[in-house]
């Protein structure tokens, strides 16, 4: 009997960001102020997306990580409409508490429809007496912010996850 063993330094295959591959990343979200000074506002644990012009990440930040690999850093500075836009003073609603269900509070997030009848999420931003308000705006837009990222994993993505433009949960599909 022949016994076939591994060369002693084999290397595992790396894999560079490319169209259709899922990727995973750490991230930080920093505003960024006047002069470059840049302030912390969220600090993200890992987050998967599908690369490759599937709006599922900022555009800037997916050119730079085009051809990457893991342990890649980069760092990516995007002005307010390279981020989540101007702040749309349109999409700020007053509803009177009586339409909600029992248990708003602020911080949560409801559905409903803007003014086209489209689908849309609402901030609860505030509760003041006998009306809430609600905001449907990104709570970054309006923000120029500094986008950081470290990769942690690039695999091919699944011909589902392609087909569906975004990358599935660990434990199977999850829409």
């Amino acid at each position: 009997m022949t016994r076939v063993q591994a060369p002693p330094h084999s290397k595992s295959i790396v894999m560079n960001i490319t169209k259709d591959t899922a990727v995973t990343i750490n991230y930080k979200i920093h505003e960024l102020l006047a002069g470059g000074v840049a302030v912390k506002l969220l600090d993200k644990g890992d987050v998967a997306y599908l690369h490759g012009g599937y709006d599922n990440i900022f555009a800037k930040v997916e050119a730079a990580l085009d051809g990457k690999q893991k342990g890649d850093a980069v760092t990516v500075d995007l002005a307010v409409a390279d981020a989540f836009g101007e702040r749309d003073e349109s999409l700020k609603r007053t509803i009177p508490k009586g339409e909600f269900p029992a248990g708003v509070k602020v911080g949560g997030q409801l559905r409903g429809t803007n003014d086209q009848g489209l689908p849309q999420i609402y901030n609860v931003v505030k509760i003041k007496g006998p009306v809430v308000l609600l905001d449907g705006n990104h709570p970054l837009a309006g923000f120029a912010l500094r986008f950081s990222a470290v990769v942690n994993e690039v695999r091919e993505a699944s011909e589902e996850e392609i087909a569906h433009k975004h990358v599935h949960g660990g434990h199977g599909h999850h829409h």
